[in-house]
């Protein structure tokens, strides 16, 4: 690159190619969803889990979520079988999206297929602020 030449804008340059690569997967994984994802995206698309936005399969950083709400930083990831050989990889992906700030939740496929209640309860967990600590009474504590 010529020493007068401007810099390549975030996404073009020799990134450019991996990013166009990582869109085309993710838009893949939207079309070939496992019946876990197609019946966990049914509960959380068009604003039905109370009333926030979530995508899936979106890139995220150098990874593609399977489902995200940009506005709580939350992930939500399934996992099937395949995820039993890969766990130190999800711990490092987890830990760099936790670093980045996302709230990063995983369920088991079956957990989806035979406990979707209890999966639902765990985001809604995770999207609502905690109640403050109610300050104590006069006289109690120091």
């Amino acid at each position: 690159m010529p020493a007068n030449s401007p810099l390549p804008l975030v996404g073009e340059g020799q990134g450019r190619g991996k990013k166009l690569h990582m869109l085309a997967n993710a838009k893949s994984l939207r079309s070939n969803q496992t019946d876990a994802e197609a019946r966990l995206w049914y509960h959380l698309r068009a604003h039905r889990f109370m009333g926030l936005k979530f995508k899936r399969q979106k890139p995220v950083g150098r990874y593609i979520a399977d489902f995200v709400c940009w506005e709580r930083r939350l992930i939500v990831e399934l996992d099937g079988g395949q995820h039993a050989e890969q766990a130190g990889y999800d711990r490092q992906r987890d830990a760099w999206l936790r670093n980045e700030g996302y709230t990063v939740l995983r369920f088991w496929n079956h957990e989806i297929m035979q406990q979707m209640e209890g999966v639902l309860e765990q985001i809604r967990c995770a999207v609502e602020p905690s109640p403050p600590t109610p300050l104590p009474q006069a006289g109690e504590g120091k």
